[in-house]
């Protein structure tokens, strides 16, 4: 793999280690929680516009990965489409991969980790984990936040045009941080998720999108089509 690539790596996974930190040595899992709990409840949680987006769930991102999936099939029928062959595979495996597989089959269904609503702090019955503690698997479905992940998977397409259009790179990039932060916010308010589950439900959508984007050499393939040459025009 390119030097560039265990660069950016290191420069993902070195701020996420460090927030990881941070947030367990400052208690702020417990703290950023504990501002929406208030007697037995989660009351903001279930207000607009909080409780609209765990209605929205994963819907715009399966309705991004369905768009890239039906255009790379359409790139074996139609040349037109021919630039959009890799980068539709790209975004149906990074939702299969990362949110699905990674998020919430191998983590959220097996690290055990108990939501906030089930700890003891918050007048639950199961003790409080940090994010690395393994729990029990099938007993505690917080981390990673499923909900989140989803979200930040809509910055997608952000590693198809960064090396090609870097405006509307930057574009799905902030937007699909934006919208994974709101995501992140209505599922801590609801009691479902800590600070650091949202933290790394975005941090292995990067990862794992930063991998496929390597592998697949998204660098090398361009987002839109080639004008043709004046020569090609000539008759």
């Amino acid at each position: 793999m390119q030097r560039s690539f265990w660069r950016e790596l290191i420069l993902v996974c070195g701020p996420l280690l460090v927030a990881t930190a941070l947030i367990a040595v400052s208690g702020a899992d417990l703290a950023v929680s504990s501002l929406f709990y208030l007697k037995g409840t989660w009351p903001l949680g279930s207000r607009f516009p909080w409780n609209c987006l765990y209605l929205i769930d994963r819907f715009p991102a399966i309705l991004l990965a369905s768009a890239g999936l039906m255009a790379a099939v359409a790139s074996l029928r139609w040349p037109t489409w021919r630039h959009w062959a890799r980068g539709g595979i790209f975004l149906a495996l990074l939702l299969a991969l990362g949110p699905g597989l990674l998020v919430n089959i191998v983590f959220k269904d097996g690290w055990g980790r108990p939501r906030p609503r089930e700890i003891i702090q918050f007048e639950g019955k199961k003790t409080f984990l940090q994010p690395w503690q393994k729990g029990i698997s099938g007993q505690g479905r917080s981390f990673p936040s499923g909900h989140a992940a989803a979200a930040f998977y809509m910055i997608a397409p952000y590693f198809i045009y960064r090396h090609r259009n870097k405006r509307r790179a930057r574009a799905w990039l902030t937007g699909g941080v934006i919208f994974g932060i709101f995501m992140s916010i209505a599922r801590i308010s609801q009691g479902g998720h800590f600070l650091s589950d949202t933290l790394w439900a975005f941090g292995m959508v990067y990862m794992t999108a930063l991998i496929l984007a390597t592998l697949l050499r998204l660098d090398q393939v361009s987002a839109e089509p080639s004008s043709p040459s004046p020569k090609q025009c000539s008759t």
